[in-house]
C-alpha cells in the first residue's frame, strides 16, 4: 500500500479509502468485519463512514458495526484513521425534530457524542460536514469544533459536497478566528465521467491545502465494466448505471471506454481508480466493497500504471471541463 499526507496535515493515510456505506444494508456484520480485517492486512488505514449510514430506521447501524469491530481489539482502533460525517436527520424518518440535523452547535455536539458511542471509541480522527448548512454561520460552527478539539473528541475537520466558495469561506473565517486549523479535506463526487469538481472544488481545495477524497469513483458502477458484465450475463446494470445506459450517447461513450481498456488489457474498474490516483490534489478514492473479491480488485489499482497513450485516450472519451476560470469564462 502507498501512503500520502492528508492535505496540509502531518497525517499519513492510505491512497485507498475504505468506504463502509454497504456495511449493514448490503453486507452483514460478519462480512463487514472480514472486509475491514482484509483492508487492514492490505495496509489500508483510512476508513470512512457517516452517522446516517444504515439508512432509514437503521441509521447509525454502520457506525455500530465498525464499533463492534474495534471492540475485538488487536490494535484495530489504533491502526485506523477514522473518518465519519454528520449533517443528516438522526431523529427518525420524516420531518426532523428541530436541532436534530445540520450544523448548529447543538447538533454538532449531539451528533459527535452519538457517533463516539456507536463507534466505541473516545475520539474521531476526521470529523466531516456531510453538506453545507446555509443557515448556520461558520463562526458558530468553528466555535463548536474548537470545543470538541479541546475535549479531545475530534482531531481534524473535513467537508463533503462543498462548493469551492464554501471551502474558501470556511477556511477564511477559521483563519480570522485564529487557533483553528480549518478544513483539511473535501470529500466530493469525482470520477472519469463526472469531472465538474475540476472547475472550482479541486482548485479551492489545492489552494487551501485540503486533501481531496473522491466518492463514487466508478460513477455508480458505470465505469466498472458494466456493458461487458451485461453481455457476459454476470450482472445487469441497475440504478444510475442503468439510467445512463438507456441513453444511446452515454452507452456509446461507455462502450468506447471499455473497448479502449480492453485494447490495453486493463480492467475498467481498476483503471477508473488508477486514473483518480494520477489526479492532482487527490488523496485517494473511496472504495466501498460489498465482498472481499471487490476489495482485492481495488487493491490492484494502487499498483497499476496507466500509459500516457491510455491517459490521453481516456481524456478524449471523458474530456474534463478545462482549467478554471477559462472553462466558463471564454
Amino acid at each position: 500500500m502507498k501512503y500520502t499526507q492528508l492535505g496540509r496535515t502531518g497525517l499519513k493515510v492510505s491512497r485507498l479509502v475504505l468506504g463502509t456505506m454497504n456495511f449493514g444494508p448490503q453486507t452483514d456484520e460478519a462480512g463487514s468485519h472480514a472486509i475491514m480485517d482484509a483492508a487492514l492486512d492490505a495496509g489500508i488505514n483510512f476508513f470512512d463512514t457517516a452517522n446516517v449510514y444504515g439508512w432509514g430506521e437503521n441509521k447509525g447501524r454502520t457506525e455500530s458495526i465498525i464499533g463492534n469491530w474495534f471492540a475485538k481489539g488487536g490494535d484495530r482502533r489504533d491502526k485506523v484513521v477514522l473518518a465519519t460525517k454528520m449533517y443528516g436527520n438522526m431523529a427518525g424518518d420524516g420531518e426532523p425534530w428541530p436541532n436534530h440535523d445540520k450544523l448548529s452547535a447543538l447538533n454538532i455536539r449531539r451528533a459527535v457524542d452519538a457517533s463516539l458511542k456507536r463507534l466505541q471509541t473516545d475520539h474521531i480522527d476526521l470529523y466531516q460536514f456531510h453538506h453545507i448548512d446555509r443557515n448556520t454561520p461558520f463562526e458558530e460552527i468553528w466555535q463548536a469544533i474548537d470545543v470538541l478539539i479541546q475535549q479531545g473528541k475530534i482531531l481534524y475537520v473535513g467537508s463533503s459536497n462543498f462548493p469551492g466558495y464554501k471551502i474558501a469561506q470556511a477556511n477564511e473565517i477559521a483563519a480570522r478566528r485564529g487557533g483553528t486549523i480549518g478544513l483539511v479535506s473535501e470529500q466530493c463526487l469525482y470520477n472519469l465521467a463526472e469531472r465538474r469538481a475540476e472547475m472550482e472544488v479541486i482548485p479551492a481545495a489545492q489552494d487551501y491545502g485540503l486533501g481531496v477524497i473522491a466518492w463514487s469513483p466508478l460513477n455508480g458502477g458505470l465505469l466498472g465494466g458494466v456493458i461487458k458484465k451485461e453481455v457476459q450475463g454476470v450482472r445487469r446494470a441497475s440504478g444510475r448505471a442503468a439510467d445512463a445506459l438507456a441513453d444511446p450517447a452515454s452507452r456509446a461513450q461507455i462502450q468506447a471506454y471499455e473497448d479502449l481498456l480492453d485494447k490495453h488489457g486493463v480492467e475498467p474498474g481498476e483503471a477508473a481508480l488508477a486514473w483518480l490516483l494520477t489526479r492532482p490534489g487527490v488523496t485517494g478514492p473511496i472504495v466501498g466493497p460489498r465482498t472481499a473479491e471487490q476489495l482485492e480488485s481495488a487493491l490492484r489499482a494502487v499498483e497499476l500504471r496507466l500509459s500516457e497513450e491510455l491517459l490521453s485516450g481516456l481524456d478524449e472519451i471523458f474530456p474534463g471541463p478545462g482549467p478554471s476560470p477559462e472553462a466558463f469564462a471564454w
